[in-house]
């Protein structure tokens, strides 16, 4: 069990209302992301509306326990970290592989969820030996992957604001609307100027999002259907789907999803603690890790898909100052009533993609310049953490700019390399390993990058550039 100190700045609390005010902040964030893989595996699968609603209240009702145990933790589960866990995009090709490959709808269920379990039994004990990879993240990585981490989301901000180009494979008429793209515009404007005034800044993003919705419904762009007859309470039923089953070949592809997870997690784990501000050591990854595949072997019983930390929620803690992890606990609970209650989950259900959109910019955008904050930490003289940045950047930014890269490439290296945050992990990590491990000490000839001296210029020196002159 990790110790608690009470010097922590995790460990701090603020009442339960602002807490509650900045944990449904949290839960704002990130539902549209949580939502999206259950809707997308249940349309795959051809479920009924009702299946695929049934989806949706089990993975907030999942994620929703899962935040609890990471943020509260018992002994040996949870980092005890404002970290909200959510359903992992990073399973959606694998499990659209396999239901698909058994047929879609029960049948491809029960495949799915059973490669789920042994793959996230086989996550549980491994944890603690994949932990003991933190002392592997020094700075020039971190901020490596912290920094791609909130790059890799922008294109998730963009597609809330933009809509897809086709829709149920028909072209969609309504991509990219200007209308739209206004409205994201406007809730982000609401954003920054609620972040000048000081006494609601922390509650900047939870207020844009509340005005920017209400602007959608005056301009005509909300929409209440997600509330129409849904009812105020409903207890997910277990295994609805039927017993799961176990095929060697679905269990080997998630399991590698598995490890993709861990990977983003641990990067995720190390990020949020960086903007806290708190101690992280291999102890409390693993305890990290733990609740992660605990929560993952658990959710196929309530129908539902692996579970792992929301980088996106990383930028919030960061932009809102909010550390503690008792909001986001607070946050979690009311993930539960979302997913007891398929009424309430309908009303947050009602806030537009654009208005997500509008704060998914400055969202992950926080996280990207609180990576570039990291980095900047970094020593670049005389030595090559310069190519180690670059190169893993780089990575990190191919299936980014390319989803397709590794199309025609083995499927374990699509879904390994394929995720920008594991791809920019992996390299990094490497890399460092190589120029910083295996040749720890300076180059005698380093490459002109390495040689190159940081610019120092002084005030006198500066005042005579901005008036023209030359050094």
């Amino acid at each position: 069990m990790t110790t608690v100190d009470t010097v922590r700045p995790e460990d701090e609390k603020l009442g339960w209302l602002p807490s509650l005010g900045y944990g449904v902040q949290h839960i704002l964030a990130m539902f549209g992301g949580v939502i999206a893989v259950p809707l997308i595996i249940g349309g795959a699968a051809g479920l009924s509306g009702a299946e695929k609603g049934l989806l949706v209240s089990c993975a907030l009702l999942i994620s929703g326990l899962a935040t609890l145990l990471q943020t509260l933790g018992v002994p040996y589960f949870g980092a005890q970290l404002p970290l909200v866990q959510g359903i992992s995009f990073a399973s959606v090709s694998t499990l659209l592989t396999i239901v698909l490959g058994k047929g879609g709808g029960h049948a491809g269920m029960q495949a799915a969820f059973g490669a789920i379990i042994i793959a996230g039994l086989i996550g549980l004990v491994i944890a603690p030996f994949f932990s003991m990879i933190v002392k592997l993240f020094p700075p020039v990585v971190t901020g490596s992957i912290i920094t791609i981490i909130g790059l890799s989301l922008m294109p998730v901000a963009a597609g809330w604001i933009t809509g897809q180009p086709t829709l149920n494979g028909k072209p969609n008429a309504d991509f990219a609307n200007v209308g739209n793209i206004l409205l994201a515009g406007f809730t982000l404007l609401v954003i920054l100027v609620l972040m000048k005034v000081a006494v609601l800044s922390r509650t900047a993003i939870l207020l844009g999002l509340i005005i920017g919705t209400i602007a959608a419904f005056i301009v005509g762009k909300g929409n209440a259907d997600s509330i129409k007859g849904t009812s105020a309470f409903a207890f997910p039923s277990l295994f609805h789907f039927g017993a799961p089953t176990f095929q060697v070949g679905a269990i080997v592809s998630m399991t590698v999803v598995i490890l993709v997870i861990m990977v983003e997690t641990t990067a995720d784990i190390i990020a949020v603690g960086e903007v806290v501000g708190t101690k992280v050591d291999s102890r409390r990854v693993a305890d990290g890790l733990r609740a992660d595949m605990i929560s993952t072997t658990v959710a196929p019983v309530f129908n539902t898909f692996p579970a792992t930390a929301f980088a996106q929620n990383v930028g919030l803690v960061a932009i809102s100052g909010i550390k503690s992890r008792f909001a986001v606990a607070i946050g979690g609970g009311v993930l539960v009533l979302l997913g007891l209650s398929p009424f309430l989950a309908g009303v947050v259900n009602m806030i537009p993609q654009p208005v997500l959109g509008g704060a998914g910019i400055v969202l992950f955008g926080t996280v990207a310049a609180s990576g570039i904050r990291s980095l900047s930490k970094v020593d670049y003289q005389g030595n090559n953490n310069l190519i180690i940045v670059a190169t893993a950047l780089a990575f990190g930014l191919i299936p980014v700019v390319s989803s397709n890269f590794y199309e025609n490439f083995p499927a374990w290296v699509d879904t390994i390399f394929g995720s920008g945050i594991s791809a920019c992990a992996i390299m990094a990590v490497l890399l460092n390993l190589f120029f910083n491990w295996f040749q720890p000490d300076e180059p005698e000839d380093p490459t002109d990058i390495a040689a190159a001296p940081a610019l120092q210029v002084t005030d006198d020196e500066l005042e005579t550039l901005e008036k023209g002159g030359s050094l």
